[in-house]
């Protein structure tokens, strides 16, 4: 099996007019998370984040939510896709594709990802309300556009079918972060060896 030699870890703090955020990763973890948004759905949907991903992730951030959560939401995608970005550096032996069809009850969603350090976002989800209790629902795309910008990640979320928002919303959460746990993953015969025939990403 490919030795791996570098801890991937990373610490960002973000501090803006609206916000201020700070994030840290371990992509090899067990899924531990510690996270304080002020945004209680949001909260809980991180932490599916991170505990299918299995990257541990403490996540704190200040925000102008008496305004809405809006940026909140954005520049916590931000943060964590900049950590993220660090912590695989230049994404050497790294299995690079993963997709998943994850299902939960009536709810079926795909994920699809390449860590290939070019960021781009296909959202095909749509929900039956404008809100998750008094979380806006168009939110969802807000960060997981900000999450794949920052990552370089090339992101595809498609929802099949779902009649339930929360249900909706938990698996575009549960499939990115299976997805990403795969894709992150060392592949053993890569044998630290960036997978692209560039010889780099991106």
């Amino acid at each position: 099996m490919a030795a791996q030699t570098e801890a991937r870890r990373a610490e960002i703090s973000r501090k803006t007019n609206e916000t201020a955020v700070s994030v840290s990763v371990n992509v090899d973890g067990t899924g531990e998370a510690r996270i304080a948004t002020g945004i209680g759905f949001f909260d809980h949907m991180l932490d599916q984040l991170s505990r299918h991903s299995l990257i541990d992730m403490t996540i704190e951030a200040k925000g102008d939510l008496h305004v809405d959560d809006h940026h909140t939401v954005e520049d916590v995608g931000i943060a964590i896709g900049q950590a993220l970005a660090r912590a695989l550096g230049n994404r050497a032996g790294v299995t690079r594709y993963a997709s998943i069809d994850l299902a939960m009850d009536e709810t079926m969603t795909k994920a699809a990802l390449d860590l290939s350090g070019r960021p781009f976002l296909v959202w095909n989800v749509t929900f039956p309300s404008e809100k998750i209790g008094t979380f806006d629902t168009e939110l969802m795309r807000e960060f997981f556009h900000a999450l794949a910008q920052n990552a370089g990640i090339t992101l595809h979320v498609l929802n099949h079918y779902g009649a339930n928002s929360h249900h909706i919303a938990e698996t575009c959460f549960k499939a990115v972060a299976r997805a990403l746990r795969a894709a992150a993953e060392i592949d053993p015969r890569q044998e630290g060896r960036v997978p692209s025939t560039k010889g780099m990403l991106a």
